[in-house]
This record gives structure tokens, sequence and C-alpha cells, in this order.
């Protein structure tokens, strides 16, 4: 968009195989009047304030961006029809921390099963919820999104297209139905899109997904969405896990500078990065 209106660009020979991906910030030249004939030039992909990354698995430290420049990362999960997945909720939540987004736990099909047990998971981690069911209202959810570009990212069928159809009437995201057998749900989307809820406020749905790779995250760019537990973290060993016996995170938390959940639940996630997602 530009303006108000939408410009069809191509990238410019010039910038070799940099990668634009949704939600990049682009400068443009040639001719931006959005009309049926008309084609500009992308020549500059500017700073990304943060990013949504994944890599093709954990062995694999070669990151792909899949977000420029979203604000929040909501997770989006069904309390049944699929069952919740936790290794997925952490795997993401790792993303949002490493990539500068803020986390929001979006859960779905409430007409089913309870919230309490899922967010006990979560609770140490101070995440914000939604929770919603069939005859839910979205008013809390659009709440959470109003000002901001959030990003989707779930499991398929668990609800993402649909929200999408709800906030934004005419979205026509398609949505599949769950496998009764496997519990899996049909990808229903093949590409990240953005929607704009209004002037401010964007939506970008992502495929549904079966695993997130985070090859290419490190510990000591996770600890520092803890503000807490990254004061205590000066003392650790050079390249400290943050999980094992030389940490200085014990003594600094049995101190009483951070809660023991806290420190519990940090673990979790950093573990998250070396068991499969899909379990």
């Amino acid at each position: 968009m530009h303006g108000g209106h939408r410009v069809v660009a191509m990238k410019a020979r010039e910038l070799g195989r940099t990668g634009i991906v949704v939600g990049d910030r682009v400068a443009l030249v040639g001719d931006l009047t959005g009309g049926p004939d008309a084609l500009a030039r992308i020549v500059r992909v500017e700073r990304r304030r943060t990013v949504l990354r994944r890599s093709p698995d954990d062995a694999d430290p070669v990151e792909r961006v899949v977000v420029a420049n979203a604000d929040q990362l909501a997770v989006v999960t069904a309390l049944a029809d699929p069952e919740p997945r936790t290794g997925l909720i952490d795997r993401c939540l790792v993303a949002a921390y490493d990539g500068g987004l803020d986390p929001l736990l979006v859960l779905t099909k409430a007409d089913l099963a309870a919230p309490d047990d899922l967010l006990a998971t979560y609770a140490a981690l101070d995440v914000p919820h939604v929770v919603t069911g069939r005859d839910t209202d979205l008013g809390e959810l659009r709440r959470r999104l109003q000002g901001r570009v959030t990003v989707l990212v779930g499991h398929s069928g668990v609800g993402k297209s649909t929200l999408v159809n709800a906030l934004v009437p005419g979205a026509d995201r398609a949505t599949g139905r769950v496998n009764v057998v496997t519990g899996r749900g049909r990808h229903t989307s093949s590409s990240a899109y953005a929607l704009a809820l209004d002037a401010d406020t964007w939506v970008i749905d992502t495929p549904g997904i079966r695993s997130f790779g985070l090859g290419h995250v490190v510990p000591g760019r996770v600890i520092h969405a803890f503000p807490d537990l990254a004061a205590g973290a000066g003392e650790c060993p050079r390249s400290c896990s943050h999980d094992e016996p030389e940490c200085a995170l014990d003594a600094w938390v049995a101190a009483g500078h951070a809660d023991p959940g806290r420190l519990a639940s940090l673990r979790r996630l950093l573990r998250s990065r070396e068991v499969s997602d899909t379990e």
C-alpha cells in the first residue's frame, strides 16, 4: 500500500538475492498511482524493526524470515479438535521473544474444552491471552489487536482463518475441517497474507504449520525478554545455556531476585528448542 492505495511493484535487479517478506517496508520508484497498468520498482528494503524467523529444522541454523515488522505474535491454539500441543506453543513463544514481538495466546474452541489447565502452564510467563468459542464475542480479541500489526501462527485446523474471516468481513480466507483420525487439520493457507482491520490495525494470516524449527536461536537473545532473570545472567559462564549446573540464575532466584516459576518456565522454553514440537 502507498498513500492509501494499492501499488503493484517488482523487485529491482540491483537488490539481487535480497529477500522481501510480508511486513517489509520498502522504498519504491516508478509509477505509484496504482492504475491498472502502473508498475513500480522496489529499490530498497528498510531496516526491520522485528522479525519472526524459523529454520527448516533444529539442526539447521539457517533462518527464514516469515514476517517482518510485526508488533505481536498471536499463537492460536485449539483447546480441542485438535488437542493443544504445548511444544509448538513453547517454540512460538521462543520465536517471539527472540524476534522482538510481544506474544499473545489465542485459545479457540472453548465450547469444546475448558482453558484452565493450559493457562496454568503459562501463568508464570504473564503472557496475555484471549479465549474464544463458537458463540464468543470477539471484542476482547479486537482490543488486543487494536493499533498493532499481529501475525497469527498455529497448527492447521485450530481456527486461524475462521478468526480472520470474523475479524475482517470479506477476507474469504479458506477454512478446513480437522481429520478425526489423526487430529490434524488440512492446510488451508499457502502463504502469509496481511489484512487491514482499520488504518492502524493489521492481521497477518500464515499457513498452518506442523513444526517450527529454532536452529537459529541462541539462549542469550531469549533471556532478554525476561528482565527479572537477565539481570542475574551476568555471572553465568560464557555461552551458558541457562540450564546447567554452573548457571548463575539458580543463585539469583534463591536470593529472592526473581520468582522460581519464571526460571522454570524459561528453562522449559529453552528446552523446547531441542524437543520435537510435533509430539
